[in-house]
């Protein structure tokens, strides 16, 4: 599905139902001690995050693959309205200095006591990142999931 106003190759869409309330998928998302404890892909831990969490705040995550090696990811919350919106730019720390930063947006809606999770990653520079994201964010929403409950 093309996402307006991006090129339909370099945006991504997930959409997932938790069977968890909004509210406590919001946090999950947002609090740090509960990054801490399922964030990334499986296999991944996320041994420190940081969360600023306003509007102009900032986050920065660790994650630590199989391997024993660390990446780190940073970016600005741009929105912030609990427990139904985030937006918020994104970077790997790793990236060359002149990687453009993409854009992340989370929505959630409430259907009785569970919620509709909507992601959107934006503004990759190719489609190979978007395609690598893709499978990260799919894994990663797995791990959410099992971190729920659910």
């Amino acid at each position: 599905m093309a996402i307006p106003g991006t090129r339909p190759e370099t945006a991504l869409r997930l959409t997932r139902t938790f069977q968890a309330p909004r509210e406590k998928v919001f946090r999950a998302w947002t609090d740090p001690e509960a990054l801490k404890e399922w964030y990334g892909p499986a296999g991944w831990s996320a041994p420190s995050a940081e969360v600023d969490l306003r509007a102009g705040g900032g986050y920065r995550i660790a994650m630590k693959g199989p391997d024993g090696e660390e990446i780190r990811l940073s970016g600005t919350f741009r929105e912030v309205r609990p427990p139904e919106r985030l937006v918020y730019t994104w970077r790997w720390d790793h990236w060359e200095a002149g990687m453009q930063e993409s854009l992340v947006t989370v929505e959630l809606a409430g259907k009785g006591g569970s919620a509709e999770f909507t992601l959107t990653h934006e503004r990759f520079p190719e489609k190979t990142l978007c395609d690598q994201h893709e499978m990260g964010w799919t894994w990663t929403l797995d791990c959410l999931a099992k971190h729920l409950g659910g």
